[in-house]
């Protein structure tokens, strides 16, 4: 099932990724440039198109067919600042699935996405994800894990909720994982980035 999944990730840039959680380590973009490299070239494996990739904050731009060569020049065009308008992108990363889907016959997706903080509008990321499970029409169609990095503490009780609520608010599949670094002792981002991708299209 792997390889016949279309794979998004999206990244969130805004202010606090620059951020060092421990003297003298990396900043969290940092760790997420050599991270995305990393699951760049897994994709590539799979499916050697490339992924897609969304760097978003208050905005958000969209990259097409990347693959691992082409993620240094994403970063360098990209640095942290601004807010995190995790609405936004998503409705667009969904809907571009969707109109995938009603035109051929489109790939299940698999989608990534890495994020530091909470969100801007909380509801509107529920409320966008809900839209998008009710547009689903089985469990392993679209799978969507939020990872955490970093240690803010509004961002994990956030993720908590997307995890265990969204089918009590009214979503009819539950395509919705999260996963915490804090939790995942001793494994890094790449660790968890690849090993998320293979739990939700298992």
């Amino acid at each position: 099932m792997l390889n016949n999944r279309d794979y998004t990730l999206i990244l969130d840039k805004s202010g606090s990724m620059a951020t060092k959680d421990q003297a003298g380590a990396r900043s969290r973009w940092t760790t997420a440039r050599e991270s995305t490299e990393a699951f760049a070239r897994r994709c590539e494996d799979l499916d050697p198109d490339g992924l897609t990739l969304y760097v978003f904050a208050s905005r958000f731009r969209r990259y097409e067919r990347v693959t691992a060569d082409r993620v240094g020049a994403v970063f360098v065009e990209n640095e942290p600042c601004g807010g995190t308008d995790l609405a936004g992108v998503l409705e667009h990363a969904f809907d571009s699935y969707f109109e995938r889907k009603s035109g051929t016959a489109a790939r299940p997706e698999t989608i990534l996405v890495i994020t530091d903080g909470a969100p801007d509008d909380d509801k509107a990321v529920m409320r966008t994800i809900l839209r998008a499970s009710k547009r689903v029409q089985r469990q392993d169609e679209l799978a969507v894990t939020f990872i955490q990095i970093g240690t803010d503490a509004g961002a994990r009780r956030f993720l908590k909720i997307l995890d265990e609520e969204m089918v009590r608010a009214g979503a009819p599949f539950d395509i919705i994982s999260t996963v915490n670094l804090d939790e995942a002792e001793g494994v890094g981002l790449t660790e968890v980035l690849l090993g998320a991708l293979v739990g939700r299209a298992a």
